[in-house]
């Protein structure tokens, strides 16, 4: 896997991983905090909605979730190391395939 392809990935990793931790902080549970998390992974290539910092921060001031800019930005960081740690090589597993069809899907808009 290219640098790039596997930045991309790593970032798609990260919004999903950020989006289950703001989906709880918003109250949403199951499909609802699943798909809010998509939502943000999702929204990695896509310029409207790539900024998450945003828009964390705007669903976060809508539920009067109290969190600053930068307890978010610490919590995206600790999200990203997450997200690079978990790429094992050589193996994929189901959340590396769906990872990776969002990526395709996204390049292809």
């Amino acid at each position: 896997m290219n640098g790039h392809h596997g930045d991309l990935l790593r970032m798609v990793r990260r919004n999903k991983l950020l989006g289950m931790w703001a989906a709880e902080k918003l109250g949403l549970v199951g499909e609802s905090a699943k798909a809010y998390s998509d939502e943000l992974a999702e929204g990695t290539l896509d310029v409207e909605r790539a900024d998450v910092l945003r828009k964390v921060r705007e669903d976060f001031n809508a539920a009067g979730v109290v969190q600053t800019d930068e307890q978010i930005l610490c919590v995206m960081s600790e999200f990203w190391l997450e997200a690079g740690n978990q790429k094992r090589p050589g193996r994929a597993d189901a959340t590396d395939v769906a990872l990776v069809q969002i990526a395709r899907n996204l390049q292809t808009k």
